[in-house]
């Protein structure tokens, strides 16, 4: 795993080490082998991740990154933390007071933290590299080869992102359009009525492409398309897009996973598919 990311949402009530976001939101990025502390902090307690709030602790936990996964260790004497798993159906794990290095297998992961507000202080941890086998050494010679195989890009399908990612291929898969990537409101509302996305915001579509982009992908937009945001965000959308469709990551069977779109019956929705080859698509045998 080559690390995580710690997301704080704007309006949380905490800052960071870390310069916030233009939007006021708090990103951490921790490699194996480093540590980010959270709390309230103080002059004395310094802290990576400071959370405002008088009924968390000065020094509340900790995070560690290790090689293949993150451990959340609980420094309070009488709390006990969750961690969600949002895309989890309500999984969760409850991490009791003084509870040291607990293992965290969840891709992705909200903290949350009571208080004595009528909200809860949480924020989100990104594992974006979890290690999957080879499926074609699965049951064969083992290691006899010395190194292991690994997933260069190991897409979750049953996650919100991937579903986010999906959307954005879904004109080019259905041949509708050539050149044109979706608008974020666009993914709003091509989403709204999948039974997992009906409270998605503008705002946590744009952090899923950003996510994808830039954790799960690698992808950067050339420069010379880079003159401001909206141009460097367009630019991003469509290195998505043409990565995704070039290595096959999302293919039209996938399409399934999208709500029906208005209109159209399951029964009759267009597969992209038909009689004879199109510019720019792979013919599989």
């Amino acid at each position: 795993m080559s690390g995580i990311v710690i997301y704080l949402p704007p309006g949380s009530g905490g800052t960071a080490a870390a310069e916030p976001d233009g939007d006021g939101a708090v990103t951490l990025r921790l490699g194996p082998g480093e540590v980010a502390r959270f709390g309230r902090g103080s002059a004395t307690t310094p802290v990576e991740l400071r959370l405002v709030d008088d009924a968390i602790s000065r020094l509340a936990g900790e995070i560690r990154v290790t090689d293949d996964h993150w451990q959340l260790s609980n420094l309070s004497a009488t709390h006990s933390y969750l961690v969600e798993n949002p895309e989890g159906a309500g999984e969760y794990l409850r991490v009791p007071p003084r509870r040291a290095g607990a293992p965290i297998p969840f891709e992705f992961s909200r903290v949350v933290l009571p208080t004595r507000r009528d909200t809860t202080v949480s924020f989100q941890v990104f594992a974006p590299d979890h290690v999957y086998l080879d499926p074609d050494g699965l049951g064969g010679a083992g290691g006899q080869w010395g190194g292991r195989t690994v997933t260069a890009y190991s897409l979750d399908e049953t996650a919100t992102y991937f579903l986010v990612l999906v959307a954005l291929c879904e004109p080019r898969l259905r041949d509708e359009s050539p050149v044109a990537v979706p608008t974020t409101p666009q993914i709003v509302e091509r989403l709204r009525d999948h039974a997992a996305c009906g409270r998605l915001t503008a705002r946590a579509v744009s952090s899923h492409i950003d996510y994808l982009a830039e954790e799960k992908m690698r992808v950067v937009p050339p420069p010379e398309q880079d003159p401001g945001r909206g141009a460097r965000r367009n630019g991003k959308r469509e290195s998505i897009v043409g990565l995704a469709l070039r290595f096959g990551l999302v293919r039209e069977e996938h399409l399934a996973l999208l709500p029906p779109r208005s209109g159209t019956s399951p029964r009759n929705e267009p597969t992209g598919g038909g009689e004879g080859a199109r510019p720019g698509r792979h013919i599989g045998k």
